[in-house]
């Protein structure tokens, strides 16, 4: 006779998906804040400075989306993300991009093996990809086929090789990293692989007195390890809290109009973008914004997403998603500074001005 079936892993997932009461929602955001600010401090430990950039990396980790971070050479972005990966408690993995990686280098290839008893056969050996953060170093180096490659391991979590479906470990998160300068030998990421990460972060240069700290942390022989504050489970847990922040329907229909007004001809948007915007941000957009605006609500210590926490999510969420057109392009137009314009130009919705 058949054992019954194990639905205990059913049942566990049911309750998780499941709205908690406002007394168990109010006790897991009081967590989440607390474990928020554990993880931010423990990274901070490593990295100086960039206060703001680690917030925001964390936001969309939080949030369960990619991110692209785009910055000069050695401002610091691959440790910032080995860091991370260390103080989640999460594997991690690389991919260093060149003109000459292939598809295979990043999701793994099926190679001929042999069994103790002497049979071969062919057996898939994964590739850099399947870990829990997977640092990208300079995704604008690698060609288009292989920037294609992770299209699929960045929407669906999952890569499909030799006609077999293999899910990539939960959570997963793609971090890449570009350089805007040297433009020899790139391959610049297309639209719709620019839409798939979830922000796209500058990383600032450090001021004087952060160098200097720099100097005084990275000149020695021995250097701090970081030290892990979460696990996956744990991650995981707290990103299915966040997707049960309320947003009121007012505050969703300001979210969709501020993505129809990034898009020229619609009578939402500003002068700059029929000026010089070609293509708006897409349905993605609108979720990322959302999804953010969320963490903000919660690190604030509301229990509503407000006006102000969609404002916050925006520029990163959106910034990526506009696409020029040649006079914006020639006249070399921020499109921070056209983000900032759809959110001054779009009406607040009644009561949240």
């Amino acid at each position: 006779m058949n054992p019954p079936p194990d639905t205990s892993s059913v049942a566990d997932a049911q309750r998780a998906d499941q709205s908690p009461d406002v007394t168990e929602l109010a006790g897991q955001m009081e967590q989440f804040r607390d474990c928020f600010a554990r993880v931010r401090e423990e990274v901070g430990r490593s990295i100086v400075g960039h206060r703001p950039l680690i917030t925001d990396t964390l936001v969309a980790i939080f949030s369960q989306g990619h991110v692209l971070f785009e910055s000069v050479p050695g401002l610091g972005k691959t440790y910032l993300v080995r860091v991370l990966s260390r103080v989640l408690g999460l594997s991690g993995g690389r991919i260093q991009c060149t003109p000459d990686l292939m598809p295979a280098d990043i999701l793994g290839t099926h190679i001929l093996g042999e069994d103790d008893a002497g049979h071969r056969s062919f057996r898939f050996e994964q590739g850099p990809v399947f870990h829990n953060v997977v640092l990208v170093d300079e995704v604008n180096r690698a060609t288009p086929k292989t920037q294609a490659a992770l299209l699929e391991a960045m929407q669906e979590r999952a890569v499909t090789a030799g006609g077999r479906r293999f899910a990539l470990p939960e959570p997963f998160f793609v971090l890449a990293t570009q350089n805007p300068l040297e433009m020899e030998g790139t391959y610049p990421l297309p639209e719709a692989q620019l839409d798939r990460f979830f922000f796209k972060l500058k990383v600032p240069f450090p001021s004087a007195d952060e160098l200097v700290e720099i100097s005084r942390q990275t000149t020695t022989f021995t250097q701090r390890e970081p030290e892990a504050v979460l696990d996956g489970p744990e991650l995981i847990a707290m990103q299915r809290m966040l997707t049960h922040v309320p947003l009121a329907d007012p505050l969703a229909h300001y979210a969709a109009a501020v993505i129809l007004a990034t898009h020229p001809g619609n009578r939402l948007g500003p002068d700059p973008v029929n000026r010089y915007v070609l293509y708006g941000a897409s349905p993605r957009g609108l979720q990322a914004m959302i999804r953010a605006a969320r963490v903000h609500c919660v690190l604030d210590g509301r229990t509503t997403v407000s006006l102000d926490d969609l404002k916050a999510a925006a520029r990163p969420a959106l910034r990526h998603r506009l696409v020029l057109n040649f006079e914006g392009q020639a006249e070399r137009i921020d499109v921070d500074d056209v983000v900032g314009r759809v959110l001054d130009h779009v009406p607040a919705p009644a009561g949240e001005a």
